[in-house]
């Protein structure tokens, strides 16, 4: 199971907007340079502010939310628009990842942080992103199986800006969290080989028949 299961719903609330931002002229890539741009923002101001003032952790889950929606809204651009190319698919990737990582290691500055946790957890959603990718590699498509995938690490890392910014926790239960969410990305790993392997067969499968 994982949060991406609910993208098609969600890309329906969103076209029609996406219709009025083609209509006007903002391109795919726009998007997906503007977003990473916020996040970073939104990372520093969170890393730099948040601890002395709990409630900016608040930003965390607003902006997830946000981000997931321009996150759909460049792909249905790309998709549905004619916008599609060899340039927005690495900016795509490679924006997505850099901004990921900033909004995770935002949360370094909440006092009793366990460093090595946090850049565990970064380094294995990197790989749960370039398994994801690699499907492309061997002739199927891009992978997005959970249970950790992108959508379900923004939902938990909104879900600790909340608990922080009421200061229902502290840092040694967001160490569970980053741990557990580490954790989970082991399967996803896994399971997104798998499902690129086993449609790489199958394609191949096909075209041999």
């Amino acid at each position: 199971m994982s949060i991406y299961l609910l993208k098609g719903r969600f890309q329906g609330l969103l076209r029609p907007g996406v219709r009025l931002l083609a209509r006007i002229g903002v391109t795919a890539n726009q998007v997906t340079l503007a977003a990473a741009a916020l996040s970073l923002l939104v990372a520093w101001v969170v890393f730099s502010a948040a601890p002395a003032r709990p409630l900016l952790y608040l930003l965390l889950p607003m902006w997830m939310l946000l981000r997931m929606a321009l996150n759909a809204v460049d792909g249905m651009l790309a998709r549905e628009f004619g916008q599609q190319s060899p340039l927005g698919a690495y900016l795509n990737e490679l924006c997505d990842v850099v901004a990921d990582a900033a909004l995770y290691l935002c949360l370094l500055a909440v006092p009793g942080i366990q460093t090595h946790l946090f850049w565990a957890m970064v380094l294995l959603a990197l790989l749960t992103e370039y398994a994801g990718v690699l499907g492309l590699m061997v002739g199927g498509g891009r992978r997005y199986e959970g249970p950790m995938g992108k959508s379900d690490r923004a939902f938990v890392v909104g879900l600790i800006g909340v608990l922080l910014a009421m200061e229902w926790i502290g840092g040694s239960a967001v160490n569970i969290a980053v741990a557990i969410m580490a954790a989970l990305c082991l399967p996803t790993i896994g399971r997104r080989i798998n499902a690129g392997m086993r449609e790489a067969r199958e394609a191949s499968l096909a075209h041999g028949e």
